[in-house]
């Protein structure tokens, strides 16, 4: 119903509005910069001249200018060991067994997928004679420091299931209200 209204209103003595507006008389435009004025001032043959005329007296100012330049010697800094990234970087395929489809295929030598790491975490806590820091720096290709920090810092999750009559006793007790 709105719509209605408002199509009325607008198109209300559309005509007579219109001629209005084309016979109003038009806004004169504002001056032109100077710039424009010189435009086309330039094809004249005295600023031709002007410009291509050599002055003596600069000329040989401009003779008697001698500038020496010379560059400090390059030194290349020493990265201290910080490897700079290659265009071509060695990748190597990942070792996912049944989770395969959950991550990416190649990864950098050097580096593990999330799923890599959790895989050698929970293996080095289950079985850590086998899964020795060197064994895994070996299989993963890291660095053994590496390897050791990652083992040191990062423990996988630990599911822990609580007998029933400890579950009772869990759920039966109720914390203090603070007042």
């Amino acid at each position: 119903m709105g719509g209605r209204v408002t199509r009325v209103f607008r198109n209300f003595n559309v005509e007579n509005r219109a001629s209005r507006e084309i016979s109003k008389e038009k806004p004169t435009p504002a001056p032109r910069h100077r710039t424009a004025r010189l435009d086309a001032m330039a094809d004249s043959p005295e600023i031709k001249e002007e410009v291509l005329r050599k002055d003596d007296r600069f000329l040989t100012l401009l003779k008697d200018v001698y500038v020496e330049s010379r560059d400090p010697p390059v030194r290349v800094k020493d990265g201290g060991g910080e490897h700079l990234p290659s265009k071509q970087e060695e990748k190597r395929l990942t070792k996912l067994g049944h989770l395969e489809g959950l991550d990416v295929k190649k990864v950098p030598k050097g580096k593990i997928s999330l799923v890599e790491a959790l895989t050698l975490l929970n293996n080095h806590k289950l079985q850590p004679q086998i899964w020795t820091a060197e064994k895994i720096a070996a299989e993963y290709s890291l660095e053994l420091k590496e390897v050791n920090s990652l083992l040191e810092f990062f423990i996988p999750f630990a599911v822990q299931e609580f007998p029933k009559e400890t579950k009772k006793a869990i759920t039966s007790h109720k914390p203090k209200k603070l007042t």
